[in-house]
């Protein structure tokens, strides 16, 4: 890495050291933080929440137990697939589709209804040549919203579940969903698209622009000449930001966040870079300040960021290192005045490839998914590494909202560990850590890699399912694949074709079991939780803001998957680095 790539990482950390902790406070002012119940922007905020509270009938007073706290959950995501599936298979009828987009097939309309809801955006298809305006704007634009509000809703529960004391509430799910969009997602994606907009990211509403071209070499099928190009535009901005807040990573474009219509310069991939990490790490605080207990940020902080920092730092390493195979025939792959340097098979040259390193450790750290280089095109080490970023089970910081919740729950196993190594009952901020939270625990911990683990296992038997190259970077297309949807991440190694009726099949329900799979145990274990008595600490309790826990919960994180993965990885990418 040039001082210019440390330089760039260097204003990244600050911009986030500054700007997180502040969104991290007015969080937790907003979801009851404050003694009075009040909430910063209530003036503004409080007659629209209340007017959406009116239409739709919500007491905002009236709190849920964890399992009506889930069902609404679940009801709202479904209504949500059906709708936004409506959406697919009818565009082509509806309006605002100036490109003249037909309706998506039935199994890739399922496909990406359960990949917006879910939070995923994972697409097999190309948004440009696929989707109209009007399914962009009112039902991904849409989706992008409302599942990172799900999330955030999601992570509040389970705080108010660990730090209240004799209750069986959580909150009142609506209410959160509403907070979370109104207060939190719409003003900063607002602002996002005002800044993307100000550095010329494409926002219109637009069908093709006809361009005439300065080469007239270039001929059709007929060997008639091409002198018009089709330049697709659309409401890119608008999508482009909460894409990046939301942790969503679905691209307006196929070729997402490396396209110059959705990043233009290497201010706009700093930005999305930035906000993408924003509120995920802002999170960590708001659960400090909710607990009442900032040492536990700070603990949490120092995990997530240092696990972050290493991904970050050894893909952008292992990227600008370059590509052994083209070194041995003479390439020149080094910095100099004149390149970037590196391996730069599927990079863009605005950015280089330390930068595609930065973004990709950033993007599967969350639950993001959004590309400014392709991942497929990385050198064997370079792509394992984001694959196993997604497989430590995206909790560095993760996505909006679920991330928190994963580390949390990792964070209960870890305490379990040291409880049964010391012969004491394990507790975590007060609270008792028994069997029915460990089985819920195990739950949440065993859904990520089976539904990872078994559909790649069936994907690579069935023979009608090898749409990947052949030998261990085919095995590592898949493993990625996979590990995406199960993660609902939505990054994918894209040379393998994943339009067929098995994956569109198979990745929903990969995408739905990484979802929906990890989020009921989450409340439950809130649930359960909050019903317990908080019991005073003592000399044999084991404090869980020092290091040696953090060392504890690294080591927790990082053996859960080595044990559960490393068998594959060994047979993909480690084999792929040794065979060169």
């Amino acid at each position: 890495m040039s001082w210019q790539n440390f330089l760039q990482l260097a204003a990244l950390i600050a911009a986030l050291a500054i700007t997180v902790p502040p969104l991290g406070r007015y969080m937790a002012n907003v979801f009851g933080a404050r003694a009075d119940g009040s909430a910063p922007g209530d003036r503004f905020f409080r007659p629209i929440e209340r007017s959406i509270y009116r239409v739709c009938g919500i007491d905002e007073k009236r709190e849920q137990r964890w399992n009506v706290y889930a069902a609404a959950m679940m009801a709202f995501s479904l209504i949500s697939v059906l709708v936004l599936y409506a959406l697919l298979r009818l565009q082509g009828s509806l309006p605002f589709n100036p490109t003249d987009r037909a309706g998506v097939s039935p199994m890739g309309s399922f496909n990406t209804a359960a990949s917006f809801v879910t939070n995923t955006n994972w697409q097999w298809y190309s948004g440009e040549v696929s989707i109209s305006h009007l399914t962009q704007m009112l039902g991904l634009s849409v989706q992008n919203f409302v599942s990172a509000a799900v999330g955030i809703a999601i992570a509040v529960a389970l705080i108010r579940g660990i730090s209240r004391t004799g209750s069986r509430n959580l909150g009142n799910f609506w209410v959160d969903l509403t907070r979370g969009l109104v207060r939190i997602l719409l003003p900063l994606a607002l602002v996002g698209t005002v800044v993307l907009i100000s550095q010329g990211v494409v926002q219109n509403l637009n069908g093709h622009t006809a361009a005439t071209t300065i080469d007239t070499t270039v001929t059709d099928a007929d060997g008639n000449a091409l002198t018009t190009q089709l330049i697709p535009g659309g409401p890119v901005a608008s999508q482009e930001a909460i894409k990046e807040l939301g942790t969503n990573g679905g691209g307006y474009y196929n070729a997402n966040s490396s396209h110059p219509f959705e990043s233009t310069n290497g201010f706009t991939n700093f930005m999305e870079n930035y906000m993408l990490l924003l509120i995920p790490l802002a999170l960590v605080f708001t659960f400090g300040y909710l607990v009442k207990d900032k040492r536990q940020t700070k603990l949490l902080l120092a995990v997530m960021a240092g696990i972050l920092l290493v991904f970050a730092v050894f893909t952008s390493l292992t990227e600008q290192s370059g590509n052994s195979a083209l070194g041995s025939l003479g390439v020149d792959q080094s910095i100099s005045t004149t390149q970037s340097g590196g391996n730069m098979e599927g990079k863009e040259v605005r950015f280089g490839a330390s930068a595609c390193g930065v973004f990709a450790a950033s993007t599967t750290g969350t639950s993001t998914g959004a590309v400014n280089c392709m991942h497929d095109s990385f050198t064997s080490l370079g792509g394992m590494a984001p694959m196993l970023h997604m497989m430590f089970g995206e909790i560095s910081p993760g996505g909006v909202g679920v991330g928190l919740s994963g580390i949390l729950v990792l964070a209960l196993l870890a305490v379990f560990i040291a409880g049964l190594m010391v012969g004491r009952t394990p507790e975590y901020l007060g609270k008792k850590i028994q069997a029915s939270e460990m089985k819920l625990v195990t739950l949440y911990i065993l859904a990520m890699p089976f539904a990872l683990l078994t559909f790649a296992a069936a994907a690579v038997v069935i023979r009608s399912a090898a749409t990947y190259q052949a030998g261990p970077h085919g095995l590592s297309e898949v493993l990625y694949n996979y590990a995406s949807t199960a993660n609902n991440n939505g990054s994918a190694l894209a040379y393998q074709g994943t339009g067929t009726q098995w994956y569109t099949v198979t990745q929903g329900f990969s995408m739905m079991i990484g979802r929906f799979f990890t989020i009921i145990p989450a409340l439950a274990i809130g649930g359960s939780l909050a019903a317990k008595p908080k019991v005073p600490a003592t000399s044999g309790t084991m404090p869980t803001h020092n290091a040696l826990f953090g060392v504890l919960l690294v080591g927790v994180i990082v053996i859960v998957a080595g044990l559960t993965f490393f068998p594959a990885l060994a047979l993909g990418p480690i084999l792929e680095h040794l065979s060169l």
